[in-house]
């Protein structure tokens, strides 16, 4: 826990709510046959962000995302990143942890 906490806040904001949303496309990813359409599809569209990784992670010299990023990101509906980000938000909370207090 005291690891999740370090790294947690050793992320900007940004960095650490893109992270969970990559987290929680494979969480859902997983579960996808599970989901009804519209569900299934922000699904896809979130599992599609996993070419982003590479440009979130702390300390990765790639700072510029590449076209295949941006596409991605480009094809996910805003309102499908937003309930991501929401629901990442809650995780902390629901885990016993101390909420997000981004910078």
């Amino acid at each position: 826990m005291a690891s999740f906490k370090y790294l947690i806040n050793s992320f900007s904001c940004f960095q650490a709510a893109t992270i969970l949303v990559l987290f929680i496309a494979l969480s859902i990813s997983v579960h996808t046959q599970k989901a009804d359409a519209q569900g299934s599809s922000c699904s896809a569209e979130l599992s599609s962000l996993n070419v982003c990784a590479p440009f979130v992670v702390p300390g990765s010299t790639n700072t510029n995302p590449s076209s295949d990023c941006c596409s991605a990101l480009q094809a996910v509906h805003p309102e499908c990143i937003c309930n991501a980000v929401r629901v990442a938000a809650r995780l902390p909370a629901q885990c016993n942890l101390s909420p997000l207090t981004c910078v």
